[in-house]
């Protein structure tokens, strides 16, 4: 956590740390977004309509834009739909809506192990801070995937032993962007003469992010995360998630607090909203009637195959709607469940949704109100 100076202006990061309960829209930068379902919609995986997205969302007060980084060959995870073949890298998509934003904190999902040095992402963080204003994060990802690490031509390591190579590569990134002098270092995994990066944060450092349910990942993030994304340990079903999150949250955070650390948790809601729970649940079964068995075999392959240890309690149904779990329901269903959710420790969520631009529209219209009635946001 940064802290501000006595009297200082706070932070980008500090002012979204001090929210009620933090917004964020989880991008779709990937064909298909969040759901293999070939359901008629109108969510696209270009720049174009993620910069409309991002700057609709900060019109309606949400506090960060985040998107995935994935590698998958031709095909994607294949169907009629070959979903997820078409995606964008993060780490550009951020430059490009730099200019485009002027409040929210923008987050670069970055695979650091994938042939990465820290000079590297020290030098490319240092700059979108400065596009950014101090509003640029880095996602800090170690991979799950054989399939990817292969794609770069390089094994893939042990679950925990990635931990320790993110430790050494967190370490040497930090440094390089709060050392005012040339930097030699020779540590396990990454080694430097007379390094050395400009321009330096203008908040001590750039926002860090990670996710992660390990003792490995949870540890790495209560040393070094702002922000944590947290997966439901109960699976998909939000009765469930809120049920087993608390706990698991009050673990993390304990963590932390023993590192003298206030590190903040946020899940991933796929929010399934309409004007009665009746209407909300058609449209869900509306994108589960279009399921793209295919793709949805092989997406849930992929991910059991790796060794994560999240996501694994997700049904099949779960898995085809998307999003870590779902909130389906009316507007006052729907805020009642982010309510619950505060209520057990969760300090905000990342939000993403089947058919974007209008359910993000309808999001702002019909249930943002309501949480600001209820006291999770302020107008």
């Amino acid at each position: 956590m940064i802290d501000a100076a006595p009297g200082a202006a706070l932070s980008p990061l500090q002012r979204v740390q001090q929210r009620d309960f933090i917004l964020g829209l989880f991008l779709p930068i990937q064909d298909g977004g969040w759901t293999p379902s070939t359901a008629e919609r109108e969510t696209q995986w270009s720049f174009g309509y993620n910069a409309r997205l991002t700057q609709q969302a900060e019109a309606l007060g949400f506090d960060l834009a985040f998107a995935l980084a994935q590698w998958v060959g031709k095909g994607g995870y294949g169907g009629d739909m070959h979903y997820r073949e078409q995606s964008l890298d993060p780490l550009t998509v951020t430059a490009g809506l730099a200019s485009l934003t002027n409040r929210m904190l923008l987050i670069s999902t970055v695979h650091i192990l994938y042939g990465w040095h820290p000079l590297h992402v020290a030098k490319f963080g240092a700059t979108l801070d400065d596009m950014t204003g101090g509003r640029w994060g880095i996602n800090i990802v170690t991979g799950y995937k054989k399939s990817e690490y292969g794609m770069f031509g390089m094994p893939m390591p042990e679950h925990d032993h990635r931990y320790e190579m993110a430790e050494d590569f967190v370490a040497v990134m930090e440094r390089l962007w709060r050392e005012t002098e040339n930097y030699s270092f020779e540590g396990r995994f990454w080694s430097g003469k007379d390094a050395y990066i400009t321009p330096k944060p203008r908040h001590g450092r750039p926002v860090v992010v990670s996710a992660g349910t390990s003792a490995a990942g949870i540890d790495f993030a209560a040393r070094h995360s702002d922000l944590m994304f947290v997966t439901s340990p109960g699976g998909a079903d939000i009765e469930q998630a809120v049920a087993t999150l608390g706990p698991h949250i009050a673990h993390i955070k304990q963590q932390a607090s023993r590192q003298g650390r206030d590190l903040k948790c946020i899940v991933n809601p796929h929010i399934i909203c309409r004007d009665t729970e009746r209407d909300a649940r058609q449209y869900l079964q509306y994108m589960l009637d279009g399921e793209d068995d295919e793709a949805v075999d092989n997406f849930m392959a992929s991910i059991m195959g790796g060794d994560t240890r999240g996501w694994r309690e997700h049904g099949r149904a779960g898995w085809a709607a998307g999003g870590n779990v779902q909130i389906v329901g009316s507007p006052e269903q729907v805020v009642d469940w982010l309510t619950k959710l505060k209520a057990i420790g969760c300090d905000g969520v990342q939000i993403n949704f089947f058919d974007f631009e209008p359910d993000l529209k309808y999001f702002g219209e019909r249930v943002l109100p309501l949480m600001q009635q209820a006291g999770l946001r302020t107008a």
